[in-house]
């Protein structure tokens, strides 16, 4: 079963800098979810938040945490992952 290590924290806290050396250090698969979520989407967060609103977004950014949940790597999330989590998942 895969075990991925999700790092969380406020925005600019360094999150992805200490996951992609935890990740070379590990010799894992590095992922940032906002990163993966604007590859997806094609466009900024930024844009996505004016065009659609957060609500949306939070649904994206829950799907995302899911399918990194599925994969052994050390995973950077968004700043505001953690206090969405909960009410986005039900």
């Amino acid at each position: 079963m895969p075990k991925p290590i999700f790092l969380i924290g406020y925005m600019g806290s360094g999150k992805t800098t200490l996951a992609k050396k935890l990740a070379s250090k590990l010799e894992l698969p590095f992922i940032d979810t906002d990163d993966e979520i604007v590859k997806e989407i094609g466009m900024s967060i930024t844009e996505y938040f004016q065009l659609h609103g957060e609500e949306k977004f939070r649904e994206l950014e829950r799907k995302q945490l899911l399918k990194t949940a599925q994969q052994n790597a050390i995973v950077s999330t968004g700043g505001g992952s953690p206090c969405f989590l909960i009410t986005c998942s039900g």
